[in-house]
């Protein structure tokens, strides 16, 4: 079993956009016969610990959340990244609407 020390404090610190208080419960699926375990942000979005240091990513896929708005920062179109990354283009939206509850650059920021 993965673990990851602290990981539903951090989520929690990133939650300081948010008005309530956000509770996290780690889902354990098998992933290509492989232990997969994460913390749903979103129907798209998760923090798997042991993946991208627990920061938030596209479900099954290690793709930075905050690279993607770093993507639409530049200009990216929603359908461009999604069809770069082989990704729905929910979500490429889902990470917009999570930026407004979670703080992205916190996660990068702990130590």
């Amino acid at each position: 079993m993965l673990e990851f020390a602290g990981i539903t404090e951090m989520m929690a610190a990133m939650a300081t956009k948010a008005k309530k208080a956000i509770k996290l419960k780690r889902v354990r699926e098998t992933l290509n016969g492989e232990p997969y375990e994460y913390y749903p942000l979103g129907k798209y979005i998760v923090a798997a610990p042991g993946v991208c240091g627990g920061r938030p990513t596209i479900k099954y896929h290690r793709l930075d959340a905050l690279h993607i708005i770093g993507f639409l920062k530049r200009g990216d179109k929603p359908a461009q990244i999604a069809r770069n990354y082989r990704i729905p283009v929910a979500a490429v939206l889902e990470a917009v609407e999570l930026v407004s509850l979670y703080d992205y650059e916190k996660c990068y920021s702990r130590k």
